[in-house]
Protein backbone atom coordinates (compact mmCIF):
# COMPACT_ATOMS: atom_id res chain seq x y z
CA UNK A 1 0.00 0.00 0.00
CA UNK A 2 1.77 3.11 -1.23
CA UNK A 3 1.45 6.42 0.57
CA UNK A 4 1.03 8.31 -2.73
CA UNK A 5 -1.88 6.01 -3.61
CA UNK A 6 -3.51 6.66 -0.23
CA UNK A 7 -3.15 10.43 -0.64
CA UNK A 8 -4.62 10.28 -4.15
CA UNK A 9 -7.59 8.24 -2.91
CA UNK A 10 -8.08 10.56 0.08
CA UNK A 11 -8.13 13.60 -2.19
CA UNK A 12 -10.78 11.92 -4.31
CA UNK A 13 -12.89 11.04 -1.28
CA UNK A 14 -12.93 14.61 0.04
CA UNK A 15 -13.40 16.13 -3.42
CA UNK A 16 -10.03 17.89 -3.70
CA UNK A 17 -8.64 18.47 -7.16
CA UNK A 18 -5.78 20.89 -6.52
CA UNK A 19 -2.38 20.32 -4.96
CA UNK A 20 -2.71 23.23 -2.51
CA UNK A 21 -3.12 20.99 0.52
CA UNK A 22 -0.75 18.15 -0.30
CA UNK A 23 1.18 18.69 2.95
CA UNK A 24 -2.10 18.43 4.89
CA UNK A 25 -3.01 15.15 3.18
CA UNK A 26 0.49 13.83 3.79
CA UNK A 27 0.16 14.67 7.50
CA UNK A 28 -3.30 13.11 7.78
CA UNK A 29 -2.19 9.85 6.15
CA UNK A 30 0.90 9.72 8.40
CA UNK A 31 -1.16 10.42 11.52
CA UNK A 32 -3.81 7.80 10.69
CA UNK A 33 -1.09 5.28 9.77
CA UNK A 34 0.65 5.92 13.08
CA UNK A 35 -2.63 5.66 15.01
CA UNK A 36 -3.46 2.29 13.44
CA UNK A 37 0.06 0.92 14.01
CA UNK A 38 0.18 2.13 17.60
CA UNK A 39 -3.28 0.83 18.44
CA UNK A 40 -2.66 -2.57 16.84
CA UNK A 41 0.96 -2.77 18.08
CA UNK A 42 2.22 -3.56 14.57
CA UNK A 43 4.84 -2.01 12.28
CA UNK A 44 2.77 -1.58 9.14
CA UNK A 45 -0.90 -1.30 8.24
CA UNK A 46 -2.27 -4.58 6.81
CA UNK A 47 -3.82 -4.49 3.33
CA UNK A 48 -7.16 -5.51 4.86
CA UNK A 49 -7.23 -2.32 6.95
CA UNK A 50 -6.70 0.02 3.98
CA UNK A 51 -10.33 1.16 3.79
CA UNK A 52 -10.47 1.62 7.55
CA UNK A 53 -7.35 3.78 7.35
CA UNK A 54 -8.88 5.85 4.54
CA UNK A 55 -12.10 6.26 6.55
CA UNK A 56 -10.04 7.55 9.47
CA UNK A 57 -8.24 9.96 7.13
CA UNK A 58 -11.52 11.35 5.76
CA UNK A 59 -12.91 11.79 9.28
CA UNK A 60 -9.72 13.51 10.45
CA UNK A 61 -9.84 15.86 7.47
CA UNK A 62 -13.46 16.79 8.14
CA UNK A 63 -13.39 16.88 11.96
CA UNK A 64 -10.02 18.51 12.61
CA UNK A 65 -10.09 21.19 9.87
CA UNK A 66 -6.40 20.73 9.08
CA UNK A 67 -5.05 23.40 6.76
CA UNK A 68 -7.66 25.95 7.77
CA UNK A 69 -6.74 29.16 9.54
CA UNK A 70 -9.65 28.85 11.93
CA UNK A 71 -11.41 25.75 13.22
CA UNK A 72 -15.00 25.28 12.12
CA UNK A 73 -17.44 26.61 14.66
CA UNK A 74 -20.89 25.42 15.57
CA UNK A 75 -23.65 27.23 17.40
CA UNK A 76 -23.43 26.35 21.11
CA UNK A 77 -26.46 28.24 22.33
CA UNK A 78 -29.12 30.51 20.92
CA UNK A 79 -31.20 32.93 22.95
CA UNK A 80 -34.15 34.60 21.26
CA UNK A 81 -34.96 37.37 23.76
CA UNK A 82 -32.30 40.08 23.22
CA UNK A 83 -30.83 37.84 20.47
CA UNK A 84 -27.69 36.02 21.52
CA UNK A 85 -25.75 33.31 19.68
CA UNK A 86 -22.69 31.58 21.16
CA UNK A 87 -20.26 29.73 18.88
CA UNK A 88 -17.61 27.16 19.69
CA UNK A 89 -15.71 24.24 18.23
CA UNK A 90 -16.67 20.61 18.64
CA UNK A 91 -13.18 19.31 19.27
CA UNK A 92 -13.66 17.31 22.45
CA UNK A 93 -15.36 13.89 22.46
CA UNK A 94 -18.00 15.21 24.86
CA UNK A 95 -18.95 17.95 22.38
CA UNK A 96 -18.59 15.78 19.31
CA UNK A 97 -19.22 12.06 19.87
CA UNK A 98 -17.87 11.22 16.39
CA UNK A 99 -14.45 12.46 17.50
CA UNK A 100 -14.22 9.65 20.07
CA UNK A 101 -11.55 7.60 18.30
CA UNK A 102 -12.97 8.75 15.02
CA UNK A 103 -16.19 6.77 14.99
CA UNK A 104 -14.88 3.93 17.11
CA UNK A 105 -12.54 2.35 14.58
CA UNK A 106 -11.25 0.15 17.39
CA UNK A 107 -13.91 -2.43 16.52
CA UNK A 108 -12.61 -2.72 12.95
CA UNK A 109 -8.96 -2.74 13.99
CA UNK A 110 -9.21 -5.30 16.81
CA UNK A 111 -8.72 -8.19 14.36
CA UNK A 112 -5.20 -6.88 13.63
CA UNK A 113 -4.30 -6.03 17.21
CA UNK A 114 -1.46 -7.92 18.87
CA UNK A 115 -1.37 -8.66 22.56
CA UNK A 116 0.84 -6.32 24.55
CA UNK A 117 2.87 -7.58 27.46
Amino acid sequence: MEKAELIKTLKGLVGEKSTDKDAVYDFIVDKAWETVCNYCRIDTVPEGAKNTLLGMCVDMYRLENYGEEQAGETARSITEGEVSVTFGTASSPADNPAAAFLKDYAYELNRYRKAGW
